[in-house]
């Protein structure tokens, strides 16, 4: 993934939500439970694990039974040392003393019982890379013929399993905070595998690409049920039904199939949470809304500038929030100002921030109705909002704000189909449109009129444009 685009930006739950999330995870909450337990005649082994008598006790501790109790157990207890809730005193006596990370869990803030929580998840997802060793042929025949085990020479790489099951997280990330994408619904394990194997411009997958699908579907249902404990998914698994034979692999489907059968997953509050704190870490670019509420209009203005409408929108709310709304709407329009590139998105944003707010911005507005790039939006607002006595605008204004509409739309969305109405439009309701447009002094007049050029279906009408921005072109001399 791309370290310098941005991602949509997400909607996290606030610290305290969050905290309360990390302490109820059954995974973090067994391990502060053992770490509670331990105590004097608690023994571990060299690497810290609980020796095998004590397993059983550490089962009972945790109210597990049956035949999974035990390595249940060892995994919460390896939580516990980890995260620091339990510190190995003594490795040669093998004694233990709680940790000076279990103190931060009870008086502790929010922040302090995230960290705990960050260094649990970084060691449940260091084990969901290692796979059943049982399953592994090579370790098979190596334990048979008592050989002593080289992990290197098994048919598996741990660094390519970690950077899989990370990449299936950030995709799984992307497709909840995309505004296309399912928001708080489970996404099919099928379509998540089909994301990590199947390129983007695949049409019929062929067997190859099908089989590969499936056993990556199978695995992400493996990790998924050990992810779950530690609170960052939900995750509903394969139907085991589907596996008629022990030996055989459910092939994922490809059409009307109930494919909630086939393994739904979605992140909590929490998952988000956490990859996308695991984001960052990696250097990736991804905001949350709530961010820039405590810079300047400046600020928000860029920072939104590439954000999906709804979270544009609700990233201004909160900035909006902190503010007085005069103050507000004449620092908003002193931001919006300017004649670089990125100018007609950040007065494109500014008119949606303006939006929110009520009559009190009135007066900020009239102080700039004879300003050339703000008069136009400036009489747009007033009038929207019933204000008294709105000058008429003159042509030279109207053509500025058009072409300055355009061009923002062109930044925030490209040639999407909006656009190309936006487009036809003009085209059809001013006569003489290009006729009049190529002189306007903007400078994204050129780029405006090739992409109307571009976008317009009538031939004739993309010819007239064409040749407006040529006219454009040598006017500016580029």
């Amino acid at each position: 993934m791309s370290d310098s685009f941005p991602l949509p930006p997400v909607r996290l739950h606030t610290e305290a939500e969050l905290a309360r999330d990390a302490l109820a995870a059954p995974l973090l909450a067994q391990a502060v439970r053992l770490a509670r337990w331990a105590g004097p005649a608690t023994r571990v082994d060299a690497g810290g694990e609980l020796v095998e008598e004590q397993l059983p006790a550490a089962a009972e501790v945790l109210g597990l039974t049956g035949e999974d109790a035990a390595a249940w157990a060892s995994g919460a207890w390896r939580v516990a040392v980890d995260t620091g809730l339990v510190e190995v005193v003594d490795e040669e006596e093998g004694t233990v003393t709680a940790g000076a990370d279990l103190a931060l869990l009870t008086p502790g803030s929010p922040g302090d019982v995230l960290g705990v929580w960050l260094g649990a998840l970084e060691t449940v997802l260091a084990e969901a890379s290692v796979p059943d060793l049982d399953d592994l042929d090579d370790f098979d025949d190596l334990v048979d013929a008592g050989d002593e085990v080289d992990f290197s020479s098994l048919d598996w790489d741990l660094e390519a399993e970690a950077e899989f099951l990370e990449g299936v997280l950030a995709s799984l990330y992307l497709l909840t905070v995309s505004e296309e994408g399912p928001a708080d619904g489970p996404v099919p394990l099928p379509v998540l595998a089909a994301s990590m194997i199947m390129p983007d411009d695949m049409g019929e997958p062929t067997d190859d690409v099908l089989e590969q699908v499936s056993d990556a579907m199978m695995r992400l249902d493996d990790q998924f049920r050990l992810l779950e404990p530690i609170g960052l998914v939900d995750f509903q698994p394969v139907d085991e039904a589907l596996m008629a034979d022990a030996d055989e692999e459910p092939a994922a489907p490809f059409d009307d199939t109930d494919v909630s059968r086939y393994g739904m997953v979605r992140l909590t509050p929490l998952g988000l949470f956490g990859v996308r704190t695991r984001l960052l870490e990696a250097g990736v670019i991804a905001p949350a809304v709530g961010e820039l509420a405590d810079k300047g209009a400046d600020v928000l203005l860029d920072g939104t500038s590439a954000f999906p409408a709804t979270a544009a929108q609700a990233e201004m709310e909160q900035w909006l929030t902190r503010r007085e709304p005069l103050a507000a709407a004449r620092e908003l329009l002193a931001a919006a100002r300017g004649a670089d590139s990125g100018a007609p998105l950040r007065r494109l944003r500014c008119q949606q921030a303006l939006s929110l707010v009520g009559a009190e911005a009135e007066p900020a507005l009239c102080e700039v109705l004879d300003d050339a790039e703000l008069g136009g939006l400036a009489r747009v607002w007033l009038t929207e909002n019933s204000a008294a006595d709105v000058p008429a605008p003159p042509e030279e204004m109207v053509f500025w704000l058009t072409v300055d509409t355009v061009a923002a739309q062109l930044a925030a969305e490209g040639n999407s189909v909006e656009l190309q109405a936006l487009v036809e439009g003009l085209a059809s309701q001013h006569s003489g449109f290009f006729a009049t447009a190529w002189r306007v002094d903007h400078p994204a007049t050129a780029e405006v009129l090739e992409a109307m050029g571009r976008l317009h279906p009538d031939r004739k009408v993309a010819k007239e444009a064409r040749k407006a921005a040529f006219k454009a072109r040598s006017q500016h001399g580029g």
